[in-house]
């Protein structure tokens, strides 16, 4: 068994509210901030500078400037310059600045420091220049369930203003001690519409699970939905702006991703084994660059196998990215390139409380030279597993690695790992 430590982050967000004195304190300070912000983030885009060149270059200037403004906003300001600097000479390097010096259009105050705030009685205090602000908010079950469940609260607060509301982020920090076997591995294939899941034991692959998302379909369907919504108006228009914001795209895209990232955690847990992905950045880098067409480029852009790489990375596992080159394309047993796939749909009932739901499946199987049949996304994340196995990258299966007595489980990422049903897309022909 090897050990690994990982720290992991959480942030909780509250929605507080104070009255018109803390609200005109608060006023005051992110206008001060958003100018020092401003003059630090060019200094540092222009020269490259760290937080310790900040402080030298600017600290007597706005403490001078600002005497009775706490002196840790200003440290805290260091910070956030930093970090929006590096991201955009990042930016600007890919191409993707749409300025040529950095705009600070939305303001997030950060307290560098505990000493300027606290948290306690269900209120959050934070020190001012006319005084300590008092922000109340509601009980809050996230809040509580990582305050007494052994997460460190950070010495950083960020809040911004949101009319009449205080935003709050608090964040949370945990240390763990990742256990898992090498010979154990769960390769995962995200394809647009199914995560196909390979799980190896003791080097054996032994079972193969499909989780439906729909995130293709739902992509499409909500492009089609904001079409007609903007079809002859503009989306300046208030009844336009209206419909937009009742679009739930993000939070049901979400909603898939983290239930499946925890199907995939359940699974590493009970084999104590590596998460395997593929280099998700770069093949959808590649995909774009190909793609000529406007409505497919849309649907890569969409496609949110990034989030679900970040998911897994948030949790208490031992994830590694491997390249996804050919993984789809090579036959596991024999390392040779399949000529072709022949498109299959596969339809099953599955029985709801009031009614039958007809569930489709498409598949892309192909023959491979010892007589199986394989669908396309199996053969993708057996491939993703030999490639961690095999050091020289090849991706040929050993012997014990045959999966002629493997049936790949149907699962729906709503109702965790019971199988659905077993699809016979791995049979002799």
């Amino acid at each position: 068994m090897n050990k690994q430590s990982k720290t992991l982050k959480r942030t909780v967000v509250l929605e507080g509210w104070t009255n018109r004195y803390g609200r005109q304190a608060l006023r005051e300070i992110i206008g001060a901030y958003r100018d020092m912000l401003q003059e630090m983030i060019e200094y540092a885009v222009e020269h490259k500078a760290s937080q310790a060149t900040i402080h030298k270059v600017f600290y007597h200037k706005f403490r001078g400037k600002y005497p009775r403004l706490p002196t840790r906003i200003i440290k805290g300001c260091y910070r956030d310059a930093v970090r929006r600097a590096k991201s955009f000479r990042e930016l600007k390097k890919k191409g993707l600045a749409k300025t040529n010096k950095p705009v600070v259009r939305k303001v997030t105050l950060t307290y560098s420091d505990s000493q300027d705030w606290r948290l306690r009685n269900g209120v959050v205090e934070v020190r001012t220049h006319r005084g300590w602000v008092k922000i109340c908010y509601r009980d809050h079950k996230q809040l509580h369930r990582y305050l007494y469940n052994g997460w460190k609260l950070s010495s950083e607060l960020r809040l911004k203003l949101n009319g009449r509301k205080v935003i709050v982020y608090l964040t949370f920090t945990k240390d763990f001690e990742v256990t898992y076997n090498p010979s154990n591995v769960v390769a995962v294939d995200v394809n647009e519409n199914n995560v196909t899941v390979a799980v190896f034991k003791n080097r054996e692959l032994c079972e193969v699970y499909r989780i439906e998302t729909g995130l293709g379909r739902i992509v499409i369907s909500y492009s089609e939905r904001r079409k007609r919504i903007t079809r002859g108006r503009s989306t300046k228009t208030r009844s336009v702006k209206k419909a937009l914001r009742k679009l739930r795209e993000k939070k049901r895209k979400q909603d898939i991703i983290y239930k499946t990232a925890r199907i995939i955690e359940e699974l590493a847990i009970q084999n104590n084994a590596v998460v395997l992905i593929g280099n998700v950045h770069r093949g959808k880098k590649k995909l774009v660059e190909k793609t000529r067409k406007s409505t497919l480029r849309h649907r890569i852009h969409q496609w949110s196998v990034s989030a679900l790489v970040e998911a897994l990375d948030s949790k208490p596992l031992h994830v590694v990215e491997v390249s996804e080159t050919y993984t789809s394309s090579i036959d596991p047993s024999t390392g040779r390139l399949i000529r072709g796939f022949t498109l299959s749909m596969t339809r099953f009932a599955v029985r709801r409380r009031k009614r039958v739901r007809v569930i489709k499946v498409q598949l892309r199987l192909a023959k491979l030279d010892n007589g199986l049949i394989l669908d396309r996304d199996i053969i993708g994340a057996t491939n993703i597993g030999l490639k961690y196995f095999t050091s020289d990258g090849r991706l040929v299966a050993l012997a014990s690695t045959e999966p002629h007595e493997v049936r790949v489980k149907l699962v729906n990422s709503h109702q965790g790992l019971t199988p659905l049903t077993e699809l016979k897309v791995i049979r002799s022909s």
